[in-house]
This record gives C-alpha cells, sequence and structure tokens, in this order.
C-alpha cells in the first residue's frame, strides 16, 4: 500500500478551487451568449418581419387601367391562379402571420439537427474556451488526488463528486466537437459548479486510503462505469429541464401569447431535445446496467452473495427500473412530450437521492461515504 501525500491532496484541493473560479467566469459567458445573442435574433426578425411587410404592401398596390386594359388584366390574373398572381398570395398571406407583433419570429428556434451555424457567436467562444481550460485544472486536481491517495480518487463522495463533475464536463465538451450543444453550458458547467461547491464544503474528505472493502480491482470497473453513466444521465437532466421550458414556450406561442423567454431562442425545439435525450439515456442506461451486474459481482466476491437488498443495492436498482421504464414507455406506449422529460427527470433525482440521502444517512455495507 502507497504511503499517502498530503501535498498532492492539497494541490488537488487548490486545483479544484481553481477550476470552480474558471468554471464560474464560463458560466457568466454562457449566460452572456444566451443573452447577447437571442436580442441578435430578435432584432434580424423584426428587420425581416418589417421587410417583408411593405414588400407586401408594394406588390398589393396593382395599377388598374381603363376600359379594356382593365378588363384584361383582371380576366389574367382570374384565369392563372398558379401564375404570378397565385404565388404572390402565398407570400403575402405569409408575411402578414410574421408581422403579427413579431409572433412567428419569437417562435424560431435553432436548428433540429444542433449542427454549427455559419455565425460567430464571440460568447460561446469564449465560453467554451474557459470551460475547455476548466477542465483542464480540474483534470489535474483528480490526477494530483489520485497521485496524493496513491489509487483511484473514487473511494467516497467527495471524490466521487469531484470525478464525476470533471467527467460530466468532459462529455460536454467531446459532444460539442460534433453538435451545438452550447446551449446547455449555463446548466452543464453550473451543475459542475455545484457539485464541486457541494464536495468542497459538505462532502470534504481529506486524503487517505481505502476502506479494506473497496480495495478490489472491481472498483476501477464498477466506479467507473457509475460515473461515466451519472455523467451522461446530468447531460439527459438538463435537456429535459429545457425541454419542458420549451414545450411551454411553444404552447404559448402558438396560442398567441408573448414571448418572455427570449433566450430559449438560441435552444433547438423541445422535440429535438426528446430525442437526443432518449438516444443518449439509452446509451447511458446500457452502462447502469453493467454498473448494476459488476456491482452484484463484486458483492460476491467480497461478502459471498450478489444480492442483499443493501439500501444502495436497492436504490441502484430503482434507478435502473425508472430508466428502464422511460426507454420502454417512450419506444413503445407512446410517452412523448412532457411525461418522456418528467420521467427523464424522476430518474436523475433518483440517482441524486442514491448519492446524497443514502450514501449519508442509511447504514449499510456500502456506507463509504467518507463522513
Amino acid at each position: 500500500m502507497l504511503a499517502i501525500n498530503e501535498t498532492m491532496g492539497q494541490y488537488s484541493e487548490l486545483f479544484m478551487l481553481l477550476a470552480a473560479g474558471t468554471y464560474t467566469v464560463a458560466f457568466i459567458a454562457f449566460a452572456w451568449d444566451l443573452a447577447k445573442s437571442s436580442k441578435a435574433l430578435l432584432a434580424v426578425d423584426l428587420k425581416a418581419a418589417a421587410a417583408a411587410e411593405a414588400s407586401a404592401a408594394a406588390t398589393s398596390k396593382v395599377p388598374v387601367g381603363a376600359g379594356v386594359g382593365a378588363g384584361a388584366a383582371v380576366d389574367r390574373a382570374d384565369s392563372d391562379v398558379s401564375g404570378p398572381a397565385g404565388r404572390a398570395e402565398r407570400p403575402s398571406s405569409a408575411t402578414g402571420r410574421a408581422s403579427n407583433g413579431a409572433v412567428a419570429g419569437a417562435g424560431q428556434t435553432a436548428d433540429a439537427g444542433m449542427r454549427y451555424a455559419a455565425e460567430r457567436r464571440v460568447p460561446a467562444r469564449v465560453a467554451v474556451a474557459l470551460t475547455v481550460l476548466g477542465a483542464v485544472i480540474h483534470g489535474a486536481g483528480v490526477v494530483t488526488r489520485a497521485f496524493g491517495a496513491g489509487r483511484v480518487p473514487w473511494g467516497n463522495m467527495y471524490e466521487f463528486l469531484t470525478t464525476g463533475a470533471f467527467v460530466a464536463v468532459a462529455v460536454f465538451l467531446l459532444v460539442l466537437i460534433r453538435r451545438d450543444l452550447r446551449f446547455l453550458g449555463t446548466f452543464v458547467v453550473g451543475l459542475a459548479i455545484i457539485m464541486l461547491v457541494a464536495a468542497s464544503v459538505a462532502y470534504w474528505t481529506p486524503v487517505g486510503h481505502l476502506v479494506p472493502a473497496l480495495q478490489s480491482y472491481w472498483l476501477v470497473i464498477h466506479v467507473s462505469i457509475a460515473v461515466l453513466s451519472s455523467a451522461l444521465f446530468t447531460l439527459t437532466f438538463a435537456m429535459s429541464a429545457l425541454q419542458l421550458v420549451q414545450a411551454h414556450r411553444q404552447k404559448t406561442i402558438a396560442s398567441g401569447g408573448a414571448d418572455k423567454l427570449g433566450f430559449m431562442r438560441l435552444v433547438p425545439s423541445a422535440l429535438s431535445l426528446e430525442n437526443l435525450s432518449y438516444r443518449i439515456n439509452a446509451i447511458a442506461f446500457v452502462g447502469w446496467t453493467f454498473t448494476l451486474m459488476f456491482g452484484a459481482i463484486w458483492a460476491e466476491k467480497a461478502w459471498g452473495r450478489f444480492w442483499g437488498w443493501d439500501t444502495k443495492e436497492v436504490w441502484t436498482f430503482v434507478i435502473w427500473v425508472v430508466y428502464a421504464g422511460y426507454l420502454h414507455a417512450r419506444a413503445t406506449r407512446g410517452w412523448t412530450g412532457t411525461r418522456a422529460a418528467w420521467l427523464s427527470i424522476v430518474g436523475y433525482l433518483c440517482v441524486v437521492f442514491n448519492f446524497t440521502i443514502v450514501n449519508q444517512f442509511f447504514n449499510g455495507l456500502h456506507s463509504y461515504s467518507g463522513l
């Protein structure tokens, strides 16, 4: 067993503090991007609606001659509704709807495919750069904690929180390579800040050795998959919460109400969020299934039984059941829209309950909080 290096542990805590500070500035930049871009898009939409209205007004002023000329003009317009006159009618009605208090512009959202557009959003670029910097510092904190303890840094709630926050941010940055999910930045980075603050304030544990039950290679296998799955569940939780907000906004606009959530203009439609959340939840569910299976195998090697109805084991299974129900209900029972979003959120709340309340207040074989 390697000796404890308290100096490395102190460096780790310093890195965590610096990472939290960097994430805070990135959070502000992401919020600035949402506010600035939503105003810019609204201005563009209002200008386009005004131009379309002026164009419609100009095309509606058709000069009418006297006698035969006027009659011929009217006859030509009536005899060819699919010609220029027919084509002019449809844009006219569309522009009339677009200019109705800019409601149509307010309802526009980001591309459903979540691909990067041509415009350069400087605040978003700054926010992503700061998030990358924060993730590098954060990763240094996780690594120095591991060197300080002479093991993988997953032995207590402090280490699980700090590592989980790092993995959540890392997964977010990796997805950004293929999809423009910068609208999630405030939520993902905000959750990472909350996790780091909670780890430092409520769950801080000095660097130390693992309890005997955790001194196994199964710790690496079991906990690493659990951390990755939890990070993916964190992303889908943020998307499901945004889906509920976007669905309410779209319903309000469709009924003729005012758009009071301008920042949501950069967020894809509720259906697009739901579809992406479903795919990510499916991947995370597979990971959680392996978490449950490997935990049972480890329990048999450590305690001589695969399942003992320990509180931690029960709640790990509850989480599996909730997400299995979510996937099944959406795929076969037509549970789409807000019902699917709420079920995804309930699953993540179960993850949070399992990690916090169960670890702190329920005694059992899995009481490894370090507190």
